[in-house]
């Protein structure tokens, strides 16, 4: 067995290495696929395959993909570039003749208001057309996606967002990346679609209290409108299009788009995921 992992050297394909190599899969039978050659020469290191590819030069990817019965299509980084990134692996995947090809979408892709969920739908939509047997694991958000949020909350002793009572039920990056490795390595996936996502949800004022919790000294929340949210925002020095889209994001939150706790990630796994305050913890 051949399996590709696509963005290797990002945080989330490193990790499905890691946890493909923990659950037994020979190192000679994972290809790396990624951007960072110095990254991608440390995993050769371990014994690793390596293949140094660029969504937008399909002739890279018929090069990484040749001879792979699985293709793990971590979603590129790119947002408004991924959808014909994405058409451009699932291309080269067809050309190849996988067998498994494994996508990392986002939560209710297809029927979502969620300010990223654009892109993942026209993904799915292309995966559905090529014919590919597949599977789509619907990721929530990552703890880790509030390491600076916690670290200005543990600076300033506030946590202002504009999400109102809206919940995120976010999980460990390391919890979503052995799902990849679960789906890949057994059997009875193929056609499933997984709603993927911590086992509990927070909101703002229990986000605060976790990052109590792990600083041992009282963090509080300050609940923002979207117009207060995005003053601070701008003020803060941040350009418009990224002020925007964080506006955006907390009011997909504040009308629950990210607030469902399905258990799929838990049971893919086998244990339960990593709580907020776990990880605030190994902030500190």
């Amino acid at each position: 067995m051949t399996i590709v992992v696509t963005g290797a050297t990002g945080h989330l394909g490193r990790l499905t290495i890691d946890h493909l190599l923990a659950r037994g899969v020979a190192a000679s039978d994972i290809v790396a696929a990624g951007r960072n050659t110095e990254r991608l020469a440390e995993l050769a290191a371990n014994g690793v395959r390596t293949a140094t590819i660029d969504f937008d030069e399909p002739a890279t990817l018929d090069a990484a993909f040749a001879g792979a019965d699985t293709v793990v299509l971590v979603s590129s980084s790119e947002p408004g570039r991924r959808a014909p990134q994405h058409s451009n692996a699932i291309d080269a995947a067809v050309r190849a003749g996988v067998t498994h090809f494994v996508y990392t979408s986002a939560p209710k892709a297809t029927t979502s208001a969620l300010v990223l969920a654009p892109d993942h739908k026209a993904t799915e939509e292309a995966i559905a057309v090529s014919g590919l047997p597949a599977t789509i694991l619907r990721n929530n958000w990552y703890n880790e996606n509030y390491g600076a949020t916690f670290a200005q909350a543990a600076a300033s002793g506030v946590y202002a967002a504009s999400t109102g009572e809206g919940r995120v039920a976010s999980a460990a990056r390391t919890d979503y990346a052995e799902a990849i490795a679960a789906v890949v390595t057994t059997e009875g996936h193929i056609g499933a679609v997984y709603e993927l996502s911590g086992d509990t949800a927070w909101n703002g004022t229990e986000f605060a209290a976790a990052a109590s919790d792990a600083l041992g000294r009282e963090i509080v929340f300050q609940p923002l409108t979207a117009d207060e949210e995005s003053a601070a925002l701008t003020a803060a020095g941040l350009d418009a299009g990224t002020v925007g889209f964080v506006v955006a994001l907390n009011q997909n939150i504040a009308d629950g788009t990210l607030a469902e706790t399905s258990g799929e990630l838990n049971r893919l796994i086998g244990h339960p995921t990593t709580t907020l305050v776990d990880y605030f913890r190994t902030q500190v």
